[in-house]
């Protein structure tokens, strides 16, 4: 070997091969006699390198990383998720990023929900997407050093989910309005808050939105979320024209259908596919129109999250007559019914996880006398009547990342033996 060395060094353009064989030196080594003889003829690999035409080496890094056979699936890795919601803006400012990761380190959470692609179609960081490119979605990034903040995340063992905003994606469907959905006229469609859709059932937006999940697995997320995994629910919608689309098939079944060709399409890429669905999919029967369906997701996805905040219940709702007031109720109503119709379900398929976000944010727009302000208690009461429906994992969301973090130092007396 030490004469293979003597002559690749005589030679100046030669000296980079220096460092692929040193490395195959190391290799080698922790393989076992066996594995030596069974891989390879010693005698002749000397030879074939001592006479190999190095110019015909490839050097480039991507000759290295493409395998258009290798899959990540079998490196899978699942976390039972207690998290939080953070912004991109959170993340790439950086004493809020260290304030985060230290505050995490002395608490309950082990896992971050960080945007991607937000509730206005914008980025967090610089994507490569040629669509995210064309519609400047990424022209201002949130955070500089992505992979850093990433990095960092693994160091301290957070489970990083990705934040996908799905159909509501106003920059989007005004830069591609033939993804849009549209009126009668061939108009883009809008809601109540002026936001344009993507059209659900155009499998065009479906790509793209795949697309955008791949990419984030590159970047180290185990998980991808979509979030407004949805029709809209406001607006002029009897002016919506989807087309064909819309009469040969349900808005529940695109939905489904979606998730379900994602995760495929995800497969290879070893990450997980979650969705967020409203808090009253549990305790309806049908789709509300908007198309989520409790038994028709529970085999399209890998994991189900309602959002079960108790400021967005009715009055009245489980016989509560203000359900803000009464958080512990609200959660464990849900969750129970959630947990029985999946169980009930037949079905050879798996069956996705539930996973709830939890509110920790005062809704003090619903008035005075039907809000209270929500601090450690109304966090605790939630979690614990997570947990005694049966559901081992939660989320919270504050819209500005201000969380109850006093609430999260440890976890409350009835947790799942296995959490302590």
């Amino acid at each position: 070997m030490l004469k293979l060395f003597h002559k690749i060094l005589k030679n100046e353009n030669k000296k980079i091969i220096l460092i692929l064989i040193t490395s195959s030196v190391f290799l080698l080594s922790a393989c076992s006699i066996t594995d030596l003889i069974s891989s390879q003829e010693p005698a002749i690999s000397t030879d074939i390198i001592e006479n190999m035409e190095l110019q015909n080496v490839p050097l480039h890094g991507d000759d290295y990383f493409q395998n258009n056979s290798s899959s990540w699936e079998p490196y899978k890795e699942y976390r039972e998720a207690r998290g939080i919601y953070v912004t991109g803006n959170s993340l790439g400012l950086g004493w809020r990023f260290e304030q985060f990761l230290e505050e995490t380190k002395n608490s309950v959470i082990n896992a971050w929900v960080v945007d991607v692609k937000d509730d206005h179609g914008t980025f967090t960081y610089k994507s490569s997407i040629d669509y995210v490119n064309e519609f400047e979605q990424d022209r201002q990034v949130k955070v500089r050093d992505f992979q850093q903040a990433m990095n960092q995340l693994a160091e301290n063992d957070i489970y990083p989910i990705a934040r996908v905003v799905a159909f509501k994606d106003v920059i989007a469907a005004t830069s591609g309005p033939d993804w849009a959905i549209q009126t009668h006229d061939g108009e883009i469609w809008r809601d109540n808050k002026n936001d344009a859709w993507l059209n659900p059932y155009d499998r065009r937006t479906w790509d793209y939105l795949v697309d955008i999940a791949k990419e984030a697995a590159t970047k180290g997320f185990k998980e991808i979320q979509y979030d407004y995994v949805r029709f809209p629910t406001d607006g002029p919608r009897d002016q919506i024209d989807y087309g064909e689309a819309g009469e040969q098939e349900t808005k529940a079944e695109a939905i489904a259908a979606f998730l379900d060709y994602a995760r495929e399409e995800l497969r290879p890429y070893g990450v997980y596919v979650s969705a967020d669905i409203f808090g009253l999919v549990p305790i309806v029967v049908d789709d509300m129109g908007l198309g989520q369906h409790l038994e028709t997701l529970a085999t399209a996805t890998d994991i189900l999250c309602p959002m079960a905040y108790p400021s967005h219940y009715a009055m009245g709702t489980f016989g509560v007559r203000l359900p803000d007031m009464d958080p512990y109720t609200i959660i464990y109503e849900t969750m129970i019914k959630a947990v029985e119709r999946i169980e009930a379900l037949e079905t050879d398929d798996r069956k996705a996880t539930l996973r709830p976000w939890l509110q920790d944010f005062t809704a003090a727009y619903l008035g005075a006398g039907y809000y209270q302000r929500y601090e450690e208690q109304q966090i605790i009461e939630q979690i614990e009547a997570t947990y005694d429906a049966g559901v081992n994992e939660w989320l919270l969301w504050n819209a500005s990342n201000n969380y109850t973090w006093e609430a999260l130092r440890e976890h409350p007396e009835n947790a799942p033996e296995f959490i302590q």
